[in-house]
């Protein structure tokens, strides 16, 4: 018999508050919610690939802190039939597999419940090569929400109808293809999760980085003072303040004229 959306088994990392839930659950074995915690859910055929890297350094700190919360929704037990298929051959034909709209719909159903509709408060995310190129500003449009979901592909991707009928947002890390969305899905929530309010500690770091004023960030320097000949440049030893922010200013537009000529003209646009 085929698994039912209310059956299907979730993972929930970081500490979780408690939530009147129409389905029993092992409090012994479940954390606790933090109450109005930034929260991302993903749903993907690997959970065991969450949190990952993001259980470690400061994100990791933050998840145990409650800072944010992260569940994973396993897909393999909303398939179809005795092997719990979840994908089947390319309408039209074609190479590979692709993943099921009704299958897809029920894992969507099991992550929306408790979450806002409103997709302004709570994007829905595909990661695809052929979204939109995620970005800084990205980062900080889904910092500012209560959460978002997130579907990892697999295969030669999804049913197109799974994605027009649920508004769903396709998001690209960049113009190369990889085998899933899980590697992804780690990085936009990396980028995503350091924004929010007390994971970094000092906030006014991420002031200072690359693309948060549209340049790439100035280079940077630390003891010793002289390594294999190279000294630090003196202006940073001056204590001239002044001298110094106009010199990492400098440093900052010659790197992105440079390395990124769409950067710079953009950001030459926006000065205009």
């Amino acid at each position: 018999m085929t698994d039912t959306p209310e059956d299907a088994p979730s993972k929930s990392h970081g500490r979780l508050s408690v939530r009147a839930s129409l389905r029993p659950r092992d409090l012994m074995e479940e954390p606790l919610h933090v109450k109005d915690a930034w929260r991302a859910k993903v749903i993907t055929l690997f959970p065991d690939a969450f949190p990952g890297i993001l259980g470690l350094s400061l994100t990791g700190k933050a998840l145990d802190l409650g800072l944010w919360a992260l569940d994973t929704i396993d897909l393999r037990p909303f398939g179809i039939g005795k092997h719990l298929n979840v994908d089947d051959t390319p309408a039209g034909g074609g190479a590979g597999m692709v993943l099921r709209a009704d299958v897809l719909d029920a894992a969507l159903t099991e992550a929306s419940l408790g979450t806002p509709r409103d997709r302004t408060r709570w994007p829905l995310i595909y990661l695809s090569p052929r979204g939109k190129p995620f970005n800084q500003a990205m980062a900080r449009r889904f910092a500012a929400c209560d959460g978002l979901t997130m579907l990892c592909g697999r295969f030669e991707g999804v049913d197109q109808r799974l994605l027009d009928y649920h508004d769903v947002e396709e998001v690209s890390l960049g113009d190369f293809v990889l085998t899933g969305g899980e590697i992804a899905a780690t990085a936009l929530l990396d980028a995503t999760v350091r924004l929010l309010p007390k994971v970094l500690g000092n906030q006014a770091s991420t002031e200072e980085e690359s693309f948060s004023h549209g340049l790439l960030e100035h280079p940077q320097y630390t003891r010793p003072a002289v390594w294999n000949d190279l000294p630090i440049p003196e202006v940073l030893t001056s204590g001239n303040h002044a001298a110094i922010a106009k010199w990492r200013q400098a440093q900052a537009e010659a790197i992105t004229k440079s390395r990124r000529p769409d950067l710079w003209q953009a950001w030459l646009r926006r000065k205009a």
